[in-house]
């Protein structure tokens, strides 16, 4: 995985240094598509800025649009301002109390840690209406944009897990040509790891972020990538006891489907 929280110094772009307006605006997580998320100002008046270069695929309107739509039921960011240029797009949302799954604090403490992202993502889960959902994530919507993207070879093996990397492009889509059974239809949040689960000093879940990939789904969608990320985040056993808190025994056809589902999305 090449997203994290970067080593080196970053310049801020300067869209980013007039939202800022003056204010400290601190680099914290870089993707493998080149988006960068600044922290801007504190206190009460802190904020998040995502920012994506002009050329990748990523899209912050994306996100935008489903935010506010999953802000009616949900814990997710309240969107401040938007918009996009020639240098690339910014999303600029109001903080939400607690800290990142994978903040120092909670790294010490995996087993409170993968509770809390467990129960988080059922609650999450259990808010969001599905019937009034406006968007999909169901494998045969997601298939049809990712053979677009393979055909001008904008899918590519490098930034897959190594698990999947012994794969052709043609043989990973032959293996999702078929999903598994729906087990239960959610809204999923598209990218349900530890740095998007949010958890206050008490070990509760207070809201997640990065909400681009968010729609209708099986819950399996979700629940593979969020015990997938228990393993890169905390190391190996914790997955049980995230299911646990999520309440529903593994499922590992389901895991592996939509593991390799999500790094061709990724």
């Amino acid at each position: 995985m090449v997203a994290g929280r970067p080593k080196e110094n970053q310049p801020v772009p300067p869209r980013v240094a007039a939202l800022a307006a003056g204010r400290l605006a601190h680099l914290i997580w870089r993707n493998d598509l080149g988006g960068l998320t600044w922290e801007i100002g504190s206190g009460s008046d802190r904020m998040f800025c995502k920012w994506t270069p002009g050329d990748s695929r990523q899209a912050t309107e994306a996100e935008r649009v489903r935010m506010v739509w999953a802000r009616q039921w949900g814990h997710v960011p309240e969107v401040l301002a938007h918009g996009a240029d020639g240098s690339g797009s910014w999303l600029v949302t109001r903080a939400l109390p607690g800290e990142s799954g994978v903040s120092g604090r909670w790294k010490s403490d995996p087993a409170s840690a993968v509770k809390a992202i467990g129960a988080g993502l059922r609650a999450f889960h259990d808010r969001l209406p599905v019937e009034k959902c406006p968007f999909s994530a169901e494998p045969a919507v997601l298939l049809v944009e990712l053979r677009r993207l393979a055909a001008v070879g904008k899918v590519q093996r490098s930034t897959w897990h190594p698990s999947h990397r012994d794969l052709e492009v043609h043989e990973a889509f032959a293996k999702l040509a078929a999903s598994p059974p729906v087990d239960k239809l959610v809204v999923c949040h598209g990218d349900a790891t530890g740095p998007n689960t949010l958890i206050d000093d008490e070990g509760h879940c207070t809201g997640h972020v990065d909400l681009g990939a968010l729609g209708v789904a099986d819950r399996w969608s979700d629940l593979a990538i969020a015990c997938w990320s228990a393993q890169w985040n905390y190391g190996q056993g914790y997955e049980g006891a995230l299911l646990d808190a999520y309440g529903v025994s593994p499922d590992p056809e389901r895991a592996r489907y939509y593991r390799l589902l999500w790094d061709l999305t990724s």
